[in-house]
């Protein structure tokens, strides 16, 4: 991954840092917050958006028109939909997911909170993530934002992110470690 689209310095650092101070100011962090989650799904969840975002055959004023329109008709906040415009008004939309993950890791540290990344391999409900989070914030000792993620590949499991620490009790990993073992063996 290039380091021009990650990290707190790089591009989408750049971009989430402006989006933070703007949100900031006109009192709606939570809201672009929300925005932004809900944007996220919908780029892992179409096929379509996708190709929307990766197309180099659309024109920048398609791109800015079809983005907006999607954000407008999700009912987004004025400010999260002109974010969204000036990132396609830029051709930055392949960075759009590195700068959605900078601004809310931006806004949990701000608020002194730790972001977690949990992987598993079926959609958590609200009381598995509950559970997830209370366990989080008893382990770590602060605050605890989960962002939850699906791996259809992991067959069960879970592999828990907390800064530079990961706990990966998936099923793939587990095998992965017995076949290894077994080669030994023999």
């Amino acid at each position: 991954m290039s380091s021009s689209s990650t990290g707190s310095t790089g591009l989408a650092g750049r971009y989430a840092s402006a989006l933070y101070e703007l949100a900031d100011d006109a009192g709606k962090l939570d809201q672009v917050a929300d925005d932004l989650k809900s944007l996220s799904a919908m780029m892992e969840e179409s096929d379509d958006l996708g190709r929307l975002i990766t197309s180099p055959v659309l024109t920048r004023a398609e791109q800015i028109g079809a983005m907006t329109s999607i954000c407008s008709k999700a009912k987004f906040d004025d400010l999260s939909v002109q974010f969204v415009g000036t990132v396609a008004g830029n051709r930055r939309l392949l960075a759009l997911g590195s700068m959605i993950k900078a601004y809310l890791d931006e806004l949990s540290h701000r608020r002194g909170e730790a972001t977690a990344e949990v992987v598993s391999a079926e959609k958590l409900t609200s009381g598995q993530l509950k559970a997830i989070t209370d366990a989080l914030k008893k382990a770590v000792g602060t605050k605890v934002s989960v962002d939850a993620q699906v791996d259809k590949s992991l067959l069960g499991g879970l592999i828990v992110k907390v800064g530079s620490r990961m706990v990966d009790s998936s099923l793939k990993t587990k095998l992965q470690q017995l076949r290894l073992s077994m080669k030994g063996v023999g």
